[in-house]
């Protein structure tokens, strides 16, 4: 991928929504909540202000409305601040 964020953003691919409940039961698409935890794809250099905790390969939790959806090559992603970035798993 050809995609390097700039500054202290992180390029995140999100994991996919639970297609079914613990009970078995399937969720209609106009149910499922938008995932809160990816993978991070890519990472800035950081500032002189904002050391980068996060790398390529560390799974992470965000808040429910951070970063901003873009489409690449037809694979949706987000792109955020780190301090956007609840914790890593």
């Amino acid at each position: 991928m050809n995609v390097k964020p700039l500054s202290d953003r992180v390029l995140i691919l999100p994991n996919p929504a639970e297609e079914k409940t613990a009970g078995g039961l399937i969720i209609p698409d106009t149910a499922k909540e938008k995932p809160l935890a990816g993978k991070v794809i890519a990472v800035g250099p950081g500032t002189s202000e904002v050391k980068m905790e996060v790398k390529a390969g560390d799974q992470v939790l965000y808040g429910k409305y951070a970063g901003q959806e873009i489409q690449i090559d037809g694979v949706d992603y987000l792109i955020m601040k780190q301090n956007d970035i609840l914790a890593i798993i």
